[in-house]
């Protein structure tokens, strides 16, 4: 599901969005990657590898909201809740054992997307809510799908799936009201032009550490 499938989007950026952004939705979704660990025919230890790869990523997007706290527009989006590094490191704790950050490497797929999450997301607010947006609100929505897949898949019980569990965050509430805010930025055609070219980036960065994950598990 599009996280921002909505057809009711009140004004024109969701919906120039959504248009801009389908075709990195449909590849998204076809990732043989995500299928492979949501059905279990990929070892756990793939599964590992992903959260392992999106610590690195996750990483350089909450420096990121430090630095843009104080930014008119991109303060509007910078959400405590929302912040998977704790959930992360305790998945990684789970799956790799305590000595977990000397177990991971980013790939060179992860590093390109923390390099272009460093170079767009740190000084500028279309290009910080453009990475915010793509990976927050899709955890909130096919991500909630792919969490009770693993679940399944790996029968995990209390450990190693906190990060796609939001506490005190009713996902299809806090997507609508994003959207909402995210229609109310003031941004110029220019700013929303940046914005939606940001994003798609973002989308094609996803889908290649994605790829790369696969390539190396088959």
């Amino acid at each position: 599901m599009s996280f921002l499938a909505d057809s009711s989007a009140p004004t024109l950026l969701t919906a120039r969005l959504r248009e801009a952004t389908r075709q990195e939705h449909a590849a998204a979704r076809r990732s043989p990657f995500i299928d492979g660990i949501a059905s279990g025919r990929l070892p756990m230890a793939a599964y590992a590898e992903l959260l392992a790869q999106y610590w690195f990523v996750y990483e350089s997007l909450e420096l990121a909201a430090g630095a843009m706290a104080d930014d008119p527009v991109a303060r509007r989006f910078v959400y405590p809740e929302l912040y998977r590094m704790p959930s992360l490191e305790s998945d990684l704790r789970f799956l790799f054992g305590p000595r977990w950050q000397s177990r991971i490497t980013a790939l060179p797929a992860t590093t390109t997307y923390c390099t272009r999450i460093r170079s767009a997301a740190f000084d500028r607010a279309t290009g910080y809510v453009a990475h915010h947006c793509t990976r927050y609100l899709g955890d909130l929505s096919g991500g909630q799908w792919l969490g009770q897949a693993v679940v399944g898949a790996y029968g995990f019980r209390r450990h190693g799936y906190r990060f796609f569990v939001f506490e005190g965050v009713d996902p299809p509430l806090f997507r609508a009201r994003y959207r909402e805010r995210l229609n109310a930025v003031p941004w110029s055609r220019a700013e929303q032009d940046a914005f939606v070219n940001e994003v798609s980036a973002a989308f094609r960065l996803n889908i290649d550490l994605l790829a790369e994950l696969w390539e190396s598990w088959t």
